[in-house]
């Protein structure tokens, strides 16, 4: 069986409710987290294949836990795509920088979105 789980990471629940419901309804199987703890530990439990990953969040933002999971054997394969409202040059540097197998801005159109998930899955 091919893993088709995506591990979505953002603490506004309006982002995580448009991202979710675009993913469920390809059939990809979706977890959750609004959090940076929460994403490592679902990270390690679940094992996505994909991770969408927001850099503004609680507790680690998604550039710690890019980076964390990137340094980890355990969790280096999942693919992660940072989806952020930090559009600068230097931001989009920088998270490539940490790991990231790809950037998309926010607010970024659902084709797009697909297009970039589409890629790793």
């Amino acid at each position: 069986m091919t893993n088709n789980t995506i591990l979505i990471v953002d603490d506004s629940p309006t982002e995580l409710k448009i991202v979710t419901n675009a993913l469920r309804n390809r059939g990809y199987r979706i977890v959750t987290a609004i959090d940076g703890d929460e994403a490592l530990q679902k990270a390690s439990h679940e094992k996505p294949r994909l991770m969408l990953l927001d850099v503004v969040l609680p507790k680690k933002n998604g550039f710690q836990v890019c980076r964390q999971l990137k340094n980890s054997a355990e969790t280096k394969d999942i693919k992660i795509i940072l989806l952020t409202s930090k559009s600068q040059d230097s931001d989009r540097y920088w998270g490539m920088k940490q790991g990231a197998d790809a950037y998309v801005t926010k607010p970024f159109e659902e084709a797009e979105l697909l297009s970039s998930v589409g890629a790793f899955m």
